[in-house]
């Protein structure tokens, strides 16, 4: 779990990324949790674009995708998730 000051230094960074996946009509699936989790390995902050056809809640995606991908969830904002998993092999962000 990530302490508060951890969360806002998480978030301060995740200001500029783009979402790099979106989750629509079909909501998560195992291969979708795959590729996102590949892309935290190199990464270790993203952000997720839940789409206005999503049958699903947000809390829900965000939850599922979370679980699966063994990350944690800094923030939900609007229809975006910025999810951050520490890499074993690419670190980059020191938290304080």
């Amino acid at each position: 779990m990530l302490t508060g000051k951890q969360k806002r230094f998480l978030r301060s960074k995740a200001h500029h990324l783009n979402p790099i996946f979106q989750v629509g009509k079909g909501g998560v699936n195992e291969n979708m949790v795959q590729q996102i989790s590949e892309a935290l390995e190199v990464r270790e902050l993203i952000k997720v674009s839940v789409l206005q056809n999503c049958e699903y809640d947000k809390q829900e995606v965000a939850d599922d995708i979370a679980t699966g991908t063994k990350a944690d969830i800094v923030q939900i904002i609007g229809n975006t998730i910025v999810l951050y998993r520490e890499s074993v092999e690419q670190k980059q962000l020191v938290l304080p």
